[in-house]
């Protein structure tokens, strides 16, 4: 029996993008298409009847913007994988998508190239992101250490900072040279430090409380 293809809403104001996006994942047999919209006014109601597996989000659009439909659904879904699109290569759009709790960010000049390998990305645990946009990311880090005031272990730390740059589970073993086990170990116990239950909670709250 063949896997069951990923349900994906779209929600993008511009027509002929819109239309675009949606024609690229027609193409893909494991990604399915139950929604998409020109706006968000109404994307809490429409995420809890069609139960997505992934949302693409723009960032700037009418009424209601990308950003604050990103804090709406983490009122009551902190896991969906949601993957902004927008044309801002700004550091305050980053960081206002990340702290509202953007599970990737992807520029619309890449996403001819970049959508297909954002969405393995993304549900492969990581966090995906343009070049430009990561490295805004990390520069946006402050240049010192706030005092540890949640008792965060060196390892702890490194982990975090793995974590804020889109790595995955694997990835952060493999950089470290540790097992995925001893990984999940230090994520669980970084969580509960930070009181926070998902990995885009604890980045959001390293970067605004300068804990990395």
């Amino acid at each position: 029996m063949a896997n069951t293809p990923i349900k994906v809403i779209l929600f993008e104001d511009n027509d002929l993008l819109r239309e675009s996006i949606a024609g690229m994942i027609a193409l893909n047999p494991s990604l399915k298409l139950i929604g998409s919209y020109g706006n968000v006014l109404d994307v809490e109601s429409i995420v809890k009847k069609l139960s997505p597996d992934l949302l693409f989000m723009d960032i700037d659009m009418p009424g209601i913007t990308g950003i604050a439909a990103v804090k709406k659904i983490r009122t009551f879904d902190a896991q969906l994988p949601i993957i902004m699109l927008t044309v801002f290569d700004d550091n305050q759009h980053v960081l206002d998508a990340i702290c509202a709790g953007a599970s990737g960010y992807l520029l619309k000049k890449h996403i001819s190239d970049k959508l297909f390998d954002s969405v393995n990305e993304v549900l492969s645990g990581g966090a995906p992101m343009s070049p430009s946009i990561a490295r805004l990311v990390i520069k946006s880090m402050h240049p010192y250490h706030a005092e540890n005031s949640y008792q965060l272990t060196p390892r702890e730390r490194e982990i975090l900072t793995s974590l804020s740059r889109g790595n995955s589970t694997k990835l952060i073993a493999l950089e470290h040279g540790i097992t995925f086990e001893t990984v999940r170990s230090h994520i669980k116990k970084i969580y509960e430090k930070l009181h926070v239950h998902s990995q885009t909670e604890a980045v959001s709250k390293a970067l605004k409380e300068k804990i990395i």
